[in-house]
């Protein structure tokens, strides 16, 4: 048996197999494990290796931690495109120094997610143009890579589909499903009126996932001109209520930046 932590030698041969029927018979096994990453790079992996001389264990090691990064790698992906993005948007495209209204230390220890961890809510609150969509985005992916089940939608999208679902008798079933999710964004939040039946199932949504999960929104509204999209004043304040309790709230302010890039590069 070979010695733990003895090098890597370019002659040896597994049970005493060519070289060709070595990688065949690797490529078999990984084929019938599920490893497609030690597949496909072991070949490149074991002439780096021999070449470095570096030892048996090391070489294990590495082709482990390889199909261990992809894998966690094809998660993340598989969590963000589930999701429902409409568009990728990351923290570090973000530009401060466009919006000095919004803390990029504050923005920055939302990113860690201990927020979607302990089931806090999150609003962003500002005009058109101030970033809240883009750091919506941004954290609820962040989210997404760090092992969280997340959902994006819009206000509109989600209240329409809870109306069908409640049409379909299929309510529960679908507010269920949107309280399974760790982080539910909803964007546009406040951009049109809702009536009193969607806004009561909105608040259903809210209601399943208080303490207990995360709800982040984007709103072009201060919270108190939320009564122009919940005409009811007594849900409005529980809505409100919902959606602030022991959570976090960035105002992106009212000057848009994307207006002022626009007007920027046209002149």
């Amino acid at each position: 048996m070979t010695r733990k932590g003895t090098a890597l030698m370019t002659t040896s041969r597994p049970r005493g197999l060519t070289e060709q029927a070595a990688e065949s018979a690797t490529d078999s096994a990984c084929r019938m494990l599920k490893l497609p990453t030690i597949r496909t790079k072991f070949t490149d992996m074991a002439e780096t290796a021999a070449r470095e001389q570096m030892t048996y264990t090391g070489f294990l090691a590495e082709l482990l931690m390889a199909e261990c990064d992809d894998r966690a790698r094809r998660r993340s992906e598989r969590r963000i495109k589930a999701a429902g993005f409409p568009r990728q948007k990351s923290l570090r495209e973000f530009d401060f120094e466009a919006n000095p209204s919004i803390d990029p230390a504050v923005v920055h220890t939302l990113g860690s997610c201990e927020w979607v961890k302990k089931g806090q809510p999150l609003c962003l609150i500002g005009d058109s143009g101030t970033g809240k969509s883009h750091l919506l985005i941004a954290l609820g992916t962040e989210a997404a890579m760090n092992g969280f089940r997340v959902k994006y939608t819009l206000a509109t999208k989600l209240v329409n589909e809870l109306v069908e679902a409640s049409d379909d008798k299929q309510l529960g079933k679908t507010i269920a499903r949107y309280g399974r999710v760790d982080l539910l964004c909803i964007d546009e939040l406040g951009y049109m009126e809702l009536d009193r039946r969607g806004a009561e199932l909105l608040f259903q949504v809210l209601t399943e996932r208080e303490e207990k999960n995360s709800v982040a929104i984007a709103s072009n509204e201060s919270f108190g001109g939320w009564t122009k999209t919940f005409t009811d004043p007594r849900l409005c304040a529980a809505i409100v209520d919902r959606l602030t309790f022991g959570g976090a709230i960035i105002e992106t302010g009212t000057d848009s930046y994307r207006l002022a890039q626009t007007r920027a590069a046209a002149s």
